[in-house]
């Protein structure tokens, strides 16, 4: 048994908890606020700042952990590497988690080190610096935080009347002390995929069939598995998906991001060294294996003969509409009584205007057209609200 000492408690870390404890594992969850979902079905838990280096050491210190799992950004990720030289086990390897939580490095990385193709870019850590960066990119442009998750601080910007909100929003989206933004060319893509791509200790990257996300303010609203696309852009999304893990080094799962877009080909965005939100579909068995099994298979080493489409899926996010210290919910009966449909309700103790509080997935083996089965997913979604 490995003891396993989690750093980010959400609802992603609560579906990778279960897997853990499945194959007999430990698991110390952490996390700012008590009571966050992976809490719940933890062994034990932790309550802190992961941006207080001291406080991450002392916890590293009190757990002796096998295996350190960071799921957010907002973490001391230089201290990761102080505990790999220990001989903790940092997935997939600290060198991925500093690369990847930092928009600057990993776009550093996999355009100008690794010759993928990117939108163009530019970098600003003041207002005056933006405007410049942004008269250079042209508009329409995309607005980011350096470090965030699950869009925050985004902002798609069509004139330079729009800068002034848009830096605002990606100061207050951004987490850690990085208080520096990412200009980015927007492309005019056909769709965007996620590529759940797998590395292993003992054993070849595999890759999931690709995920279709349609997102809203950078943050993710529905997916679907698999999403259909040219059989040369999935080979090129899967070459350059292994070129970016094998230079970052690690086992685990990794959300690799892209726009394709049938002019420009398929074009990097982002890449995220854990289970990814948009993966969730896989919670509707579309896959022998759900990208929380596939992760802490990698982890511990455990072998992965395969990773195989079993049935086409969709999910679709529950978002909240009020502020609430203590919320319920109504309209769960309605959405159980669908077939081939699963209710995710996280269990976040507050719930806050725009909070991803659940989701719903749906499957079908038959050769049901996709699209019915998104909107029937997004359909029984919208019958659950927080209250």
């Amino acid at each position: 048994m490995k003891k396993i000492l989690l750093l980010g408690s959400g609802e992603l870390g609560k579906e990778f908890v279960i897997a853990c404890q499945r194959k007999g594992q430990y698991v110390v969850a952490c996390d700012k606020y008590d009571n966050a979902p992976a809490m719940q079905v933890a062994d034990e838990r932790r309550v802190f700042s992961m941006l207080d280096g001291d406080a991450l050491m002392k916890v590293v210190d009190e757990v002796r952990p096998d295996i350190i799992v960071p799921e957010i950004e907002a973490i001391r990720t230089e201290k990761l590497y102080e505990c790999e030289e220990r001989g903790i086990q940092v997935v997939p390897s600290a060198r991925a988690v500093n690369f990847t939580m930092n928009r600057k490095a990993i776009r550093e990385l996999a355009h100008t080190e690794l010759g993928l193709n990117t939108a163009d870019y530019r970098y600003a850590s003041t207002y005056d610096e933006l405007c410049e960066a942004a008269a250079v990119i042209g508009f329409p442009c995309v607005i980011k935080p350096l470090m965030s998750s699950s869009g925050h601080g985004q902002s798609k910007v069509d004139s330079v009347e729009e800068l002034p909100v848009a830096w605002a929003c990606a100061c207050g989206g951004s987490r850690g002390d990085i208080m520096e933004v990412i200009v980015e060319q927007f492309i005019p893509f056909d769709y965007e995929i996620t590529l759940l791509t797998v590395t292993q200790k003992n054993g070849p990257t595999l890759f999931c069939p690709p995920i279709g996300h349609v997102q809203k303010g950078g943050d993710y609203q529905e997916s679907f598995q698999p999403r259909k696309m040219n059989e040369e852009h999935l080979l090129q999304a899967q070459q350059m998906a292994a070129k970016v893990t094998e230079a970052l080094t690690g086992a685990g799962i990794w959300g690799v991001e892209f726009f394709i877009s049938e002019k420009e080909g398929v074009i990097f965005s982002e890449l995220s060294p854990r289970p990814h939100d948009t993966g969730m579909v896989t919670l509707a068995g579309t896959q022998n294996l759900s990208e929380f099994e596939l992760h802490c298979r990698a982890i511990l080493g455990l072998p992965i003969p395969a990773i195989t489409l079993e049935r086409q899926g969709a999910s679709a996010v529950i978002l909240s509409g009020i502020e609430s210290h203590s919320p319920s919910y109504i309209g769960m009966e309605d959405a159980c009584m669908e077939s081939n449909t699963y209710l995710r309700i996280f269990g976040k103790p507050e719930a806050h205007v725009g909070r991803r509080m659940g989701v719903v997935v749906c499957w079908d083996k038959s050769e049901t057209d996709q699209l019915s089965l998104r909107n029937k997913c997004k359909s029984i979604a919208a019958k659950v609200s927080v209250i």
